[in-house]
């Protein structure tokens, strides 16, 4: 029940923001959803025993989401080698390079990613809905008919529930609602709705994985405690994170 009313909730919040609301406000949520994926990265990455990437992937993720797209590189360099001066002052310079390393993949995983999210709206609206979409369309797919029907491990070792069966039905799932919405609303082909949906999916329950195994390395059960019935934040959006770059880059490929 937690779990629905968190979804009931947070939803029609999420899709005003996505569709209908200004640039700014849009940024803003932006910001609070990068900074929230953030702050359980950053107590995950800490966990790691090499200290906490800290601060500055706060001030640096901010800047990443609002300067041009083409600048976005200079940022991810300046930051790098800032943070190899600031590691210089490490107690444990055996520490160092590994606090360096996850400051920076924190940048680019979380703080990149999102800022897939203004790329997207850029080309409409609908694009970044729609990635959404395949996030939570597969998420459902997977939760309720993996936990009624599945039987076969898809990564025991990383995370022991999630299945084959509930991987297929989060694939088809996908195509079915978010394929639809693509269709319907942006006016893609049968054939790319469904080819980008399942690609899209197929990146999105990387996603998941990847998350799990990083909790896993950690010796963590959720990110954090933020959302009552889905765990932390970063838990909630782990596998739109993988697929909005997917899609991203499909349009940019593809020219637009």
């Amino acid at each position: 029940m937690k779990r629905v009313l968190t979804a009931a909730l947070l939803i029609p919040l999420v899709v005003y923001t996505v569709l209908w609301a200004n640039q700014y406000v849009f940024l803003a949520v932006l910001a609070l959803a990068a900074v929230l994926s953030y702050r359980e990265y950053d107590s995950i990455a800490a966990d790691y025993g090499f200290g906490a990437p800290g601060v500055l992937g706060y001030g640096a993720g901010l800047l990443l989401l609002v300067v041009p797209y083409a600048n976005a590189w200079l940022v991810v360099t300046a930051v790098a080698l800032l943070a190899l001066v600031l590691a210089l002052r490490s107690k444990e310079l055996a520490h160092a390079l590994p606090r360096t390393s996850l400051l920076l993949l924190g940048l680019i995983y979380i703080f990149g990613c999102w800022r897939c999210a203004v790329v997207l709206r850029g080309f409409g609206p609908h694009w970044l809905m729609y990635a959404l979409l395949v996030s939570w369309a597969g998420d459902i797919g997977a939760y309720y008919i993996g936990k009624a029907f599945g039987r076969h491990r898809l990564a025991g070792r990383v995370s022991p529930k999630k299945s084959w069966e509930g991987a297929a039905a989060s694939v088809a799932t996908s195509v079915l609602l978010a394929g639809a919405y693509l269709w319907h609303f942006v006016g893609a082909s049968i054939a790319e709705a469904v080819l980008l949906t399942a690609l899209a999916n197929v990146a999105g329950q990387l996603g998941d994985l990847v998350e799990s195994a990083m909790k896993r390395g950690a010796g963590v059960k959720d990110s954090g405690a933020l959302l009552p019935g889905h765990g932390g934040f970063l838990d909630r959006v782990d596998s739109a994170l993988f697929v909005m770059p997917l899609v991203a880059g499909w349009l940019i490929a593809a020219g637009g």
